[in-house]
């Protein structure tokens, strides 16, 4: 089965752009374009696409708000927001507005379909440079008081070491590769790990890796 998607974007070269690279995957249709944020929700809702990808910068409404009137709304699609400005501003309200992903419209080709298929799958996405400066932004923080549950503890040796992996910016398919699994069962770890953290996505995961110091910047 076809992973709909819908293309929006102000520049009609961009979204022309965008689409023949999505056509030509045997796995993906372009079943609508848009050249604004409100034209992206009104199509959103008669299409019911498995993936937006959004642009940030439009007349009428912007991706942001789109992406939020998207969400509010109760909108089964997921979010991917593509931009050519990588400012923490940005990457901070499209997470906060609901998107499932963010990432820079230099993105190659193949990282673009990719992440398609990332977000359509229920895991969240953000460019590794995006990433990176995130966690650093977080760790200049003053550190969280006492008291709180850590679920670090509750993780099991496989859990813990997964969750490492995917702070080094892995993808669930490198995961299994690296761990000779299935990508299912990479998946289940992830969602395990997810839950006993108690948090909703792969960034926050990240994060409290970061944080706890199992991984440090820099290192490989």
């Amino acid at each position: 089965m076809s992973l709909k998607v819908l293309v929006v974007d102000d520049q009609g070269i961009v979204r022309a752009g965008f689409a023949a690279v999505i056509d030509a995957e045997e796995d993906m249709t372009v079943v609508g374009e848009a050249a604004d944020g409100a034209a992206a929700v009104r199509l959103a809702t008669e299409l019911a696409p498995d993936v937006v990808v959004m642009d940030v910068r439009m007349p009428v409404l912007d991706g942001i708000a789109a992406t939020r009137e998207l969400t509010e709304g109760g909108s089964p699609s997921k979010v991917l927001v593509l931009t050519t400005y990588d400012l923490d501003r940005y990457v901070y309200e499209a997470l906060g507005a609901g998107a499932a992903g963010f990432l820079l419209k230099a993105t190659p080709p193949d990282k673009l379909v990719e992440g398609i298929r990332t977000v359509c799958s229920g895991e969240s996405l953000l460019a590794p440079s995006l990433t990176r400066r995130l966690i650093e932004a977080y760790l200049q923080q003053p550190p969280p008081g006492p008291g709180g549950s850590d679920g670090l503890h509750e993780l099991t040796d496989r859990e813990r070491q997964v969750l490492v992996l995917m702070a080094r910016g892995l993808s669930n398919d490198d995961i299994a590769a690296q761990l000779v699994v299935a990508q299912a069962t990479v998946k289940t770890h992830v969602n395990r790990v997810l839950a006993k953290l108690g948090v909703t996505t792969r960034v926050q995961a990240v994060v409290f890796a970061y944080e706890r110091g199992l991984v440090r910047p820099g290192a490989s």
